[in-house]
């Protein structure tokens, strides 16, 4: 059975910083991409970052690009977001997926209920 489970969101500040992580089941966590991506009110879900299944190589949107580290332990089945400069527009629930790129755009695959930013000014 695959399973996400987010967690550490919270309500920060703006410029503050938050460490998201996920706890990810399904045997093939680890030969898996895997990836963050949000939902902002009335908005689509929307690709964050990504790691391959080695961690050597990321991928980020442009939006946080610079803000944001994405990393993960294969060996606890974890991936983590580092989100450092946070603005106001980074609110969003934020989930985590394993992820792949089809037609220009990253897609996650089984969702959890994902963790609440919420960045005041």
């Amino acid at each position: 059975q695959v399973q996400r489970v987010e967690s550490g969101g919270g309500l920060v500040q703006v410029g503050d910083s938050l460490r998201l992580s996920c706890a990810a089941s399904g045997r093939t966590f680890s030969t898996s991409t895997m990836g963050w991506f949000r939902q902002a009110p009335g908005k689509d879900r929307e690709f964050v970052a990504a790691i391959s299944w080695g961690g050597s190589i990321t991928f980020y949107a442009d939006s946080v690009k610079g803000r944001f580290t994405i990393s993960r332990d294969n060996a606890k089945n974890t991936v983590s977001l580092q989100m450092n400069s946070l603005k106001p527009e980074d609110t969003a629930v934020y989930y985590c997926a394993g992820a792949r790129q089809s037609g220009g755009r990253w897609i996650g695959d089984y969702w959890g209920q994902g963790t609440q930013v919420t960045v005041s000014s």
